[in-house]
């Protein structure tokens, strides 16, 4: 068995970064909360063109009208679609309530290629 080159993961992250660009935020329970794309200002890819992980990250307020409060978010899912399809990629972080506008949550999912 053959291992793939260093240029292939890259093709494989270039990939990912292009087409798994929805990131989902959930609850404390795995209930979703919001699906977001690039194409929303809160989030965005804040790696470096060639890392080995890439990471999107979003950041919720407790200011933005589509948030009802309160909620807790407890982890973020990958997804290559705007809706339904499975999630490629899942990870938990510490609960976070947003109970008033002035709460901020700064989440970033990041996926590791390869996975070392």
């Amino acid at each position: 068995m053959a291992e793939i080159t260093s240029s292939a993961y890259q093709a494989l992250r270039n990939y990912i970064q292009n087409n798994w660009k929805y990131i989902e935020l959930r609850d404390d329970t795995g209930n979703a909360i919001i699906r977001l794309s690039p194409s929303d200002s809160r989030v965005s890819w804040i790696h470096s063109a060639g890392d080995q992980i890439l990471k999107l990250q979003v950041v919720i307020k407790g200011s933005n009208t589509d948030i009802q409060k309160p909620k807790t978010f407890a982890s973020s899912a990958i997804y290559d679609v705007a809706t339904g399809g499975q999630p490629y990629s899942i990870e938990s972080f510490s609960p976070f309530t947003i109970e008033s506008d002035q709460d901020e949550l700064t989440v970033i999912h990041e996926i590791q290629v390869p996975k070392v």
